[in-house]
């Protein structure tokens, strides 16, 4: 049982218009299941859980109250502003060690989909014993092909724990930023691993870590947990939470720490996705007609188009002749491009934001 931190932020600007920069992707139903990605996070948590909290914007927070009554008011962290996965983790880590003292915490991303919840479980347990030994651990997901959108893991011998048992972890040699495609293939040639930014440590680890390579960062963030549950608390977390380096976990400690020895990995295989642009989530929902969220089932006309996927709101859809399309119609906007163009659709929102248009974006 850990103590479990999910960040939810980001924008999911490569899946609009279904993700809205007033309703990101971690509050919305993607997949049509009845359950918003952040829910779906909660209940894969929830029963391997001491605690789960969840750290968002301001703009989210009412939001996030809303779609997980099961949490506590102290159970959802604002942050003032975006400060990067460190800053988020850190202070939430923080919170956790001085309510419950040096247990075990992890960080899983609040917009993404696993399959196989059994083998998540299951992995997390392994994470959870090699923490428990003094390492930061991470879940690197087994790849099924060479993608470019992913940093990798390379990983070297079986983590010796106590009674010789390593129960699958391994020892972290490096960390590596998205490859281009040759490289990719290598990777997946060689045994790398995916990151999907999943961390497991104990909060004495992680934060000990903070304040070796990160000490301002460090420094910034006791401070504000210190007065956190008091009555000074919201004042100390908006006079000090704009002074924080703009960070990544994965930059901040992962990496350092990993050249250091201190960091392991567990691999698993359960069929997960960061749903990160219309090619993934094809992949999850499969091809056809969806309902966009907030609207209603309509009939969708697909001629001579195989792969399209589309999603409807308000409106019969006809394709006809057009290969792996993805047409969204949603609220106010329409999407229409194809698969291999996906990771580009963030490019119509910056377009969006500069014409003016903010109430679409």
């Amino acid at each position: 049982m850990i103590h479990a931190i999910v960040p939810a932020g980001g924008a999911g600007t490569r899946l609009w218009p279904l993700s809205r920069r007033d309703h990101p992707k971690f509050l919305t139903d993607l997949t049509g299941c009845g359950r918003t990605l952040i829910q779906q996070t909660y209940d894969r948590l929830a029963p391997v859980s001491e605690s789960v909290t969840v750290v968002t914007g301001l703009a989210h927070r009412d939001a996030v109250a809303s779609q997980l009554p099961e949490l506590a008011e102290g159970d959802i962290i604002a942050e003032p502003s975006p400060r990067d996965s460190m800053a988020a983790i850190a202070l939430a880590a923080a919170v956790i060690a001085r309510r419950a003292g040096d247990v075990v915490v992890g960080s899983f991303a609040a917009d993404h989909l696993i399959a196989d919840v059994a083998a998540f479980h299951a992995a997390l347990a392994q994470a959870e014993r090699a923490a428990e030994a003094g390492y930061l651990v991470t879940i690197g997901i087994t790849p099924d092909h060479p993608a470019t959108g992913f940093g990798y893991i390379q990983e070297g011998q079986p983590l010796a724990l106590a009674g010789g048992c390593t129960r699958g972890a391994r020892h972290v040699l490096r960390f590596v930023e998205k490859p281009d495609a040759e490289t990719a293939a290598e990777y997946l040639m060689g045994g790398y691993r995916w990151n999907a930014g999943m961390f497991v440590a104990k909060t004495s680890v992680l934060l000990g870590a903070l304040e070796r390579f990160e000490p301002e960062l460090a420094g910034g963030i006791a401070a504000i947990a210190q007065a956190y549950d008091t009555a000074d608390g919201p004042a100390v977390l908006a006079e000090r939470w704009p002074e924080l380096k703009k960070i990544a976990i994965d930059h901040a400690i992962a990496e350092p720490l990993a050249a250091a020895g201190g960091v392991a990995v567990v691999p698993v295989e359960m069929g997960w996705s960061d749903v990160g642009d219309y090619a993934s989530l094809r992949d999850a929902v499969g091809t056809g007609a969806h309902v966009a969220p907030g609207g209603a089932a309509q009939p969708v006309f697909a001629i001579d188009s195989p792969g399209a996927l589309v999603y409807t709101h308000s409106k019969p859809i006809a394709v006809l002749g057009l290969e792996d399309v993805v047409v969204v119609e949603s609220e106010g906007a329409i999407l229409v491009t194809n698969i291999e163009r996906s990771q580009e659709v963030k490019a119509i929102v910056e377009r969006i934001s500069r014409s003016g248009m903010e109430e679409i974006r």
